[in-house]
């Protein structure tokens, strides 16, 4: 039998293995990844929509590097927030070079390594259940993963198939939604389920104001508040077993960011708060040091005074350089500055590209929906700047993909 190898084998290699790096929880070995993809994938012209992307965030990271030398940190802090603060620069790079490297079969790409990344999860929650005897949710989760925001994206290319050009037979679209989604679900992870709602919604055109879009969000906001109450009257419990602690987590969900008082006293409320905690030691102590660190922030190497030590991942810890919520990580380290151009990259996922290719509109409302849930992703965790979020890479690559398909249209090689 003839083994035909793809001429792009070398480019969709590169493409796997910095989507999968990340979820093995080793930032150090990723970022090593990450810089050799985004180094040995450079191209010779860029256009101005990826320039403006990558201008918005190395501008955020210029910010801190001049910020930093108003105070006095330790080394190892500069380079690690340097690390941090370039993660969405190489993944936007990396996205972007290897599409325009090679951009036939994109989708296609997405969806088999979606499928790899599944399969993963389902060796690790094979090994979470049957060698480490973990049986609640919280403990699965804890072994065998938080979330996965690629999964959901190749789970909503299968779901919308027929836009895009995937080569799948309709038996074999069936198999990888079965699989790709129930690994989605064991996740348990309610930043995955608001993604798929958004996305789906987005890829149906329901944001644009209309009556019918109206009607539709409104059922859906109606669904919700009568799901949340009745969330509220079951009353779940903390550390319940089973679902049971996927509703308590709901249950918290929409106050859990949001709150302005954390009592240190009450380690229930502190635990189940500690998001809104983080949030307000920032606007107490980054103002505290005046107005420059207000504007500019406290610069690379920065950190906020949890004031009590506790466990964060591996290691307790009372000095914190990077939060859950990424506009109070930008606001720390580059101020209200770097909050204005960390606005302007979310808005920017949401302009579109006139074209009468329905490829380039479904990748319109693909990137429209993919800038909505930047935003809720961005809030409660760190966004593109979460140390195992692959979301840069996908946008780099679909600002390729809608380029490549115009300027396809432009020279009479691409058909309606």
């Amino acid at each position: 039998m003839k083994v035909i190898v793809p001429a792009n084998i070398f480019y969709q290699a590169l493409f796997v293995l910095c989507i999968a790096m990340p979820y093995f929880d080793n930032y150090e070995i990723t970022f090593m990844v990450w810089s050799f993809t985004a180094a040995a994938t450079i191209c010779r012209k860029y256009s101005m929509e990826i320039i403006k992307q990558l201008a918005c965030f190395a501008g955020i990271l210029l910010i801190a590097f001049f910020a930093m030398f108003f105070g006095k940190y330790q080394m190892y802090n500069i380079i690690r927030d340097f690390t941090y603060l370039i993660k969405p620069v190489l993944g936007l790079l990396i996205g972007y070079q290897i599409c325009k490297r090679s951009y036939t079969g994109i989708f296609r790409l997405i969806v088999i390594t979606g499928a790899i990344i599944a399969s993963l999860h389902y060796i690790k929650l094979a090994i979470a259940v049957l060698v480490l005897h973990a049986h609640t949710v919280n403990d699965i989760r804890q072994h065998a993963g938080y979330f996965s925001d690629f999964e959901v994206f190749a789970l909503i290319l299968l779901l919308f198939y027929k836009r895009f050009d995937l080569g799948f037979s309709k038996k074999q679209v069936y198999v990888l939604v079965a699989f790709i989604g129930f690994s989605v679900f064991m996740y348990m992870a309610r930043t995955n389920f608001i993604q798929v709602v958004v996305l789906s919604m987005a890829m149906k055109n329901y944001f644009k104001i209309n009556r019918r879009s109206v009607i539709l969000l409104s059922s859906t906001i109606m669904l919700v508040v009568i799901g949340y109450s009745a969330i509220l009257y079951y009353n779940p419990k903390r550390n319940g077993d089973g679902l049971e602690a996927l509703l308590y987590k709901i249950k918290l969900a929409p106050l859990e960011p949001f709150r302005t008082h954390v009592d240190l006293t009450d380690w229930k409320e502190f635990n189940d708060n500690y998001r809104s905690y983080e949030n307000i030691m920032t606007m107490k102590q980054v103002p505290a040091e005046g107005v420059p660190a207000v504007l500019f922030g406290k610069g690379m190497g920065s950190t906020i005074d949890l004031k009590v030590k506790m466990w964060l991942g591996d290691q307790e810890m009372r000095y914190i350089s990077i939060l859950h919520n990424g506009f109070m990580t930008v606001f720390l380290k580059s101020g209200l500055l770097g909050i204005v151009l960390f606005i302007i990259s979310l808005r920017l996922n949401f302009k579109k590209r006139r074209s009468v290719l329905p490829r380039v509109r479904e990748l319109n409302l693909l990137m429209l929906g993919t800038g909505i849930f930047m935003i809720i992703s961005a809030w409660v965790f760190m966004g593109l700047y979460f140390l195992a979020d692959t979301k840069s890479i996908l946008i780099g690559m679909f600002i390729c993909a809608r380029e490549a398909y115009i300027k396809q249209q432009a020279s009479g090689h691409l058909q309606e």
